[in-house]
């Protein structure tokens, strides 16, 4: 599988956004690629707020790939205010700031070009040493350009053959353009493509280009770890390029933590997670947590920071393998994807009800009319949207002859495509005029 050839990252001409960027909400953190915001669980009476680990995105905008994840009595989102709940901050393992992450269909959530501003910074950890060899066999470090969005990001992978095939968390590939992934023990780069993701259950699955006679990690076949046992998370932490084993223990098992990115059109909770306790920060995702025979028993995902305590979630390797075999098999699901997604090449607004003005831009003076559907918040060059002639500030209203009332709903339409397909698009200008235009989807970033 060749990687596909994307447009340029500058937007096309004319393709300012209609509106400002919405400031992120104070109980809502940032996921930087992958900071994860919003992830939940049940604690009893306290409150923990966990970060998806992927990376310190690096380049022209610190933005990239962020969202939080807060764990609280009850599942929910980031944004609860419920006093009877403590916030701390969740990250995710995967290192990465700048730019704005894919939605499914192969929109973009608010951001543009360049990204936004998170203002985050990359977690520090203390309690870690360097992996040893037989600790970093089989791991590999993950970086991806996120080209839309002018930014970098980081986090780590697991070779299960030798010919290349690697597993991560969806997350730290999300909206990448260009994933290189180096061999920890001897410093070999490849070029990888996306061979699978589901985004539901947050797993991915990559393939190395020209690869052959790669070590793989040693896979627990003894069943689930229980209570007490003691674990080694090993990853690329911060994005430093250097892998980090942080020891640590099982807390609980079949835990359930929920997600939310802050520009994805929606989360998703992860159920059956291994709770542990270990000094995992940004860079992590994807990463192997070892039980104390050095086999993997998980897929570092999640972790808390501003706690005493670090509380730090992983996929159980069984339920990551599963999910591995059927994309394997070819078998696409709501959430399962086979290769690149669909694209149709915009940004949408934040909002989903817009002032169109005759004769105008929205928000003038002049008289307007409300319309329902998907606004458009940038047109990126070379790509259908700009073929079709789509311009920042249009409100697509249909597909197909099918309502859009919503970013979530021209997500869920381009979904159901793959690239090649053609779309009818059905969009009111920024004049107040009905548009309608066939639009041919292209290979997307990864979903």
């Amino acid at each position: 599988m060749s990687t596909p050839t994307w447009p340029p990252a500058e937007p096309a001409p004319s393709t300012e956004p209609a509106a400002a960027a919405p400031a992120v909400p104070a109980a809502t953190a940032l996921r930087e690629p992958r900071w994860r915001t919003g992830i939940g669980r049940k604690v009893g009476a306290a409150a923990v707020a966990a970060l998806a680990l992927a990376g310190i995105v690096m380049g022209v905008a610190e933005a990239a790939d962020t969202s939080q994840v807060t764990a609280t009595t009850t599942v929910q989102d980031a944004a609860s205010d419920d006093s009877s709940t403590q916030d701390s901050t969740l990250t995710s393992p995967s290192d990465s700031s700048g730019g704005a992450v894919t939605t499914p269909g192969g929109t973009y959530g608010w951001g543009g070009p360049g990204g936004a501003s998170s203002g985050m910074t990359a977690s520090t950890q203390e309690d870690a040493a360097e992996a040893s060899d037989a600790e970093s066999a089989g791991i590999v470090l993950i970086d991806t350009v996120l080209s839309y969005n002018q930014a970098e990001a980081a986090g780590t992978g697991l070779v299960l053959t030798s010919d290349g095939l690697i597993l991560t968390n969806n997350h730290v590939i999300e909206g990448s353009t260009e994933i290189t992934v180096t061999i920890a023990t001897t410093g070999e780069t490849y070029t990888a493509t996306v061979v699978g993701t589901d985004a539901d259950d947050d797993v991915a699955l990559l393939q190395l280009e020209g690869a052959s006679g790669l070590t793989t990690v040693t896979l627990d076949d003894d069943g689930d770890p229980t209570v007490g046992d003691d674990v080694t998370a090993v990853g690329n932490a911060s994005g430093g390029g250097v892998l980090m084993a942080a020891d640590g223990s099982v807390t609980e098992l079949e835990s359930s933590v929920t997600t939310a990115s802050e520009y994805s059109v929606s989360g998703e909770t992860l159920d059956g997670m291994i709770e542990f306790e270990a000094d995992v920060v940004s860079g992590d995702s994807g990463g192997a947590l070892l039980d104390d025979e050095g086999e993997v028993v998980g897929i570092t995902t999640a972790a808390s920071s501003g706690l005493a305590t670090t509380i730090a979630y992983a996929i159980p390797i069984e339920d990551a393998l599963a999910i591995v075999d059927q994309i394997q098999a070819g078998d696409e699901s709501d959430g399962v994807e086979i290769g690149y997604p669909a694209f149709l090449g915009i940004a949408i607004a934040p909002d989903s009800t817009y002032a169109v003005t005759p004769g105008g831009r929205p928000g003038s003076s002049a008289t307007t009319a409300s319309v329902e559907g998907a606004q458009v918040g940038y047109v990126y060059a070379d790509t259908p949207a700009a073929a079709v002639g789509l311009a920042a500030g249009d409100v697509i209203t249909a597909v197909d002859g099918t309502t859009v009332a919503s970013g979530d709903d021209l997500a869920a339409a381009l979904a159901d495509h793959e690239p090649g397909d053609t779309v009818t698009l059905t969009w009111t200008d920024t004049s107040g005029e009905t548009q309608a235009g066939d639009a041919t989807l292209i290979a997307g970033p990864a979903a």
